[in-house]
Formats: structure tokens, sequence, C-alpha cells
């Protein structure tokens, strides 16, 4: 490797050069962990498994207790993605049931970002999740204020370990015809043996009240 001291003094950088250098290295090392530890926000989902399939499922003690005993280091640093399942971003409510007519909508509800954080250690990676969304009144809402179903499931190698709906209330207060929520679920652990598929899942579940 050349060394600065051995180019001729005309062609070394400037110290004010030398230091741009550093604090772009700097700055592209930050952005790189933080993504590491926090993820991306992102949309689409390509998985097959149906919503029927992500209710009522959690990981059991006798999965946390293996995965502890056979736990690699291999991804210590990972973090599992989470993403929106096709078909869930977003949910209309029509008055009647007039699917499609856009004068019979009392309201859609929408997904707009999602986020998680992990922390990995003992063979389990515990994650806190998160989805942020909207509620938009349409020409024919039956109140100001109602309530959204949001599925947050985990998967591991396409096998369901966590699922679970959570009814969000929200209202919107008029004159607003629109109404943002939050929804943030913490310290779902998930038992990992290394180098398994995980995914999160997040969206919308209109039959979670058909079902047991």
């Amino acid at each position: 490797m050349t060394e600065i001291s051995r180019i001729p003094a005309a062609q070394r950088p400037s110290s004010a050069a030398r230091m741009l250098v550093k604090s772009a290295l700097a700055m592209t090392l930050a952005v790189f962990v933080a993504g590491c530890s926090m993820g991306s926000l992102m949309g689409g989902g390509t998985s097959d498994v149906n919503t029927t399939q992500l209710a009522g499922t959690t990981a059991t003690q006798a999965d946390i207790n293996a995965a502890q005993t056979s736990a690699l280091p291999v991804i210590a640093t990972e973090c599992p993605p989470i993403r929106v399942k096709d078909g869930t971003q977003s949910i209309v409510s029509y008055e009647n049931n007039r699917i499609g007519d856009a004068q019979s909508v009392q309201f859609q509800a929408v997904i707009d970002d999602q986020s998680r954080n992990c922390r990995v250690s003992n063979g389990l990676i515990t994650v806190n999740m998160g989805a942020k969304g909207r509620v938009i009144l349409g020409p024919k809402p039956a109140s100001n204020t109602l309530t959204v179903p949001l599925r947050f499931a985990v998967e591991r190698d396409n096998v369901p370990v966590f699922s679970e709906v959570y009814q969000i209330p929200v209202t919107v207060t008029p004159p607003n015809q629109s109404q943002e929520f939050v929804k943030v679920v913490d310290d779902v652990a998930i038992p990992y043996l290394g180098g398994e598929n995980i995914v999160i899942w997040v969206g919308f579940d209109t039959q979670a009240n058909n079902r047991s």
C-alpha cells in the first residue's frame, strides 16, 4: 500500500479532504449499523400463508427451551424484516354491503408505514414491532368512532410462531375527515437455532371477528 508520506507533496490530499473522507465513512457506518438494528420501512409480501393459518399461534415453551439449548451466534446481529401481507394493506367498509359503490363508502383504512427493532440473546430474538396508518371517512360514515382489526404475525421458515389481532379504536374529530393511528407490540420472543428465515407480517384482518 502506498503511504501518504511517499506521495509528492503537491499530490497529497489536504487535511480538509482527509477529514471529509473520514466523516463520510463514519456516516456510512452509522447508517449501516442503524439499518441492522432498526430495519427499514417497506411494503409488500409474497407469503402464501393466509391469515387463517396465522390465527391463534404462539411459540411454546418447549420451542424456546430447545432453541436456547442449540442456539448458534450466526444471526446474532440480524433483525427479521417486517412486511405488509399482500391484499391486507387497506380495507374499505360500505353501507349495506354495496361493495364497489363509491358513494356508499363508510370509511377506508390504510397502513402507511411499519417498522421493528430487535434484541438478540440466549437463543431468542425479542422484537418490538409497530405500524402506522390512517382512517378516512367516506360519503356515508356510520360513526366518527370505529375500530380497525390489525394483525401482527411472525413466521419462521414459513411456520407461524406468533399471531395476534388488535382491535384499534379510531375517532375522527370533525371537521377532519381522517385520523392517524399507531399500534406497537412489544417484547415478542422468537426462538431461533441459527440461519432460519424469519419474517414479521402486518396487515388488516377483516375476518378476525368471525373466528373463534
